[in-house]
């Protein structure tokens, strides 16, 4: 086994002059979110919605396929629940913010899993769908969890939740996991991406956290095809082929680095490795950097020498940050430390991240950056055994954990104490502090 002190090494080294966090972070962040309230599009005033689409060089009829347009949305939408004063979110409410936000949460609701795009099946050999079905599960778990779901529309949204989590088991490829990519030849088998199915894990963790059923033994076989992905220096492969490892490209530390993290994470929440190895994934995302910045905001996607693909860039900082979250607190700090510092080398001169060439990217990389600068507060799901995967699911589907909903109590004691309903809120337009 490695040593430990050796993996802490590169985690510990402190930079010849202290970065200053605080200040510059606060201020980045007051304009990160005022940048995101100001980006979202396609606002349809009758509808309610408005949305936040990711922007990559795919295309579906020379259109954003939706499940980028579901994914992207669900994205900023959690950035910005996570990030503003928890005091501020109140989505019933007809303040500029709010509106924005419900707008958001609406279209999700309205299109996470319309069909037959964003429903059950995989279209050809490449649909983004279960991308968009993962991020848009994330965030409406975090919205119930954060008992930020007006009562008006809680009953939806734990509808939506329910058949995000339905298709995702209805989705995963036969062996186990899910993969954007799959074979166009019919009855052949594909491969397991663990850049998709490690998010994936984690969202249905949540969800049974949460209390809401399903067949558990979809999380364990997702996990073990990541585990057979891992190959002999540690790497994760690009799909899961271990009979074709080759160690090199795709499958060197430098072309895995971004996909470690996620993947070992997922991997300890359900006890099937150890605080090395996921020591090491994050070792290998600060050791290997380098190679992740030469391909940041560049033109195609996996190029040589270890194709590695632009929006590897802000999803590896994320997942680097929520691994963070398990290391010793010593460690954890100078990690966190290091990660911001790369973090706030490549903000844009216009207060933003972005690490695609299509300028509405940037509203994607702003979020995640912002999520992987708020980790710490952000809860990761309970761990769960194998044991108790096999058994989860073999109840009878009913409601979820009661903690899902918002409370109204503290509504009602304010009432109380003026005697009065409140006025309703005039809109205002001065910025959000934060």
């Amino acid at each position: 086994m490695i040593s430990i002190l050796i993996l802490c090494l590169p985690l510990i080294t402190s930079p010849a002059t202290s970065f200053e966090v605080e200040d510059g972070w606060n201020q980045a962040t007051q304009e990160a979110v005022q940048f995101l309230l100001k980006a979202q599009e396609g606002i349809d005033e009758e509808a309610g919605t408005g949305e936040w689409p990711y922007e990559g060089v795919y295309r579906e009829r020379g259109q954003i396929p939706p499940g980028y347009r579901v994914g992207g949305t669900a994205i900023v939408l959690r950035a910005l629940i996570e990030t503003l004063p928890a005091k501020r979110i109140r989505l019933e409410a007809d303040d500029p913010v709010n509106v924005t936000l419900r707008r958001g949460l609406t279209f999700l609701l309205a299109e996470s899993c319309k069909g037959p795009a964003m429903g059950v099946g995989f279209n050809r050999g490449y649909d983004v769908r279960d991308w968009g079905h993962i991020e848009a599960l994330e965030t409406l778990l975090r919205l119930q969890q954060m008992k930020k779901v007006p009562q008006s529309l809680l009953a939806e949204v734990q509808t939506r939740t329910r058949e995000l989590i339905d298709i995702l088991v209805a989705n995963e490829i036969p062996g186990g996991g899910w993969n954007y990519s799959r074979s166009r030849r019919r009855g052949a088998s594909s491969p397991a991406s663990p850049f998709m199915t490690g998010p994936a894990v984690m969202a249905l963790l949540r969800a049974r956290e949460m209390g809401y059923p399903f067949d558990g033994n979809v999380v364990i076989r997702a996990l073990k095809t990541i585990e057979e992905a891992r190959i002999e220096s540690g790497a994760i492969q690009y799909s899961t082929r271990p009979d074709q490892a080759t160690g090199e490209g795709f499958e060197a530390l430098e072309g895995a680095c971004a996909r470690m993290a996620v993947s070992e994470l997922a991997l300890y929440h359900a006890g099937m490795n150890d605080l090395d190895q996921l020591r090491f994934a994050v070792k290998a995302f600060f050791d290997h950097w380098k190679w992740l910045e030469r391909r940041r905001a560049q033109t195609g996607t996996h190029n040589p020498p270890f194709y590695i693909a632009p929006y590897y860039f802000f999803y590896a900082h994320l997942h680097t940050a929520r691994a963070i979250r398990v290391l010793p607190e010593k460690e954890q700090k100078a990690a966190r430390s290091r990660l911001l510092e790369l973090m706030w080398q490549v903000r844009d001169k216009e207060g933003t991240w972005n690490d695609r060439v299509f300028p509405r990217s940037a509203a994607y990389g702003t979020a995640m950056t912002l999520m992987a600068l708020n980790s710490p507060k952000i809860p990761l799901p309970a761990k769960a055994d194998l044991d108790e995967l096999k058994q989860w699911g073999n109840m009878k589907k009913g409601e979820p954990k009661e903690e899902a909903t918002e409370k109204e109590s503290e509504e009602k004691k304010e009432e109380k104490k003026t005697g009065e309903d409140k006025p309703a809120e005039k809109p205002k337009a001065e910025p959000v502090r934060l």
